[in-house]
């Protein structure tokens, strides 16, 4: 089994960074994907981005040259950093892990981005 604990999250101003990480324990394997997701009342879960254990990055079009992500292996630790931060950021955000094509998630961290 995998457990995500998820840290970090709460209110910033528009304009504003803020950063979240998630700590990933159990049976982790070598190769595996771990990312953010996040969620809105009334939408689906959504992509934020994703990190690859060899260092890929993905990123959802709404958050390229805003958000960072990155991992640190030995810990088995993803972090999101959020700069230039919208109203529209405003959600739950997820931390994920996919290995074996077997997913995992974490409890969600809600950011909140006043205007």
């Amino acid at each position: 089994q995998v457990q995500l604990v998820e840290f970090g999250g709460g209110l910033v101003q528009a304009g504003g960074s803020l950063r979240v990480s998630c700590a990933a324990s159990g049976s982790i394997f070598r190769v595996n994907t771990m990312g953010w997701y996040r969620r809105t009342p009334g939408k689906q879960r959504e992509l934020v981005a994703t990190v690859t254990s060899g260092g890929s990055t993905n990123y959802a079009d709404s958050v390229k040259g805003r958000f960072t992500i990155s991992r640190d292996n030995a810990k088995n630790t993803v972090y999101l950093q959020m700069n230039s931060l919208k109203p529209e950021d405003t959600a739950v955000y997820y931390c994920n892990l996919q290995q074996v094509y077997i997913n995992y998630w974490g409890q969600g961290t809600q950011v909140t981005v006043s205007s």
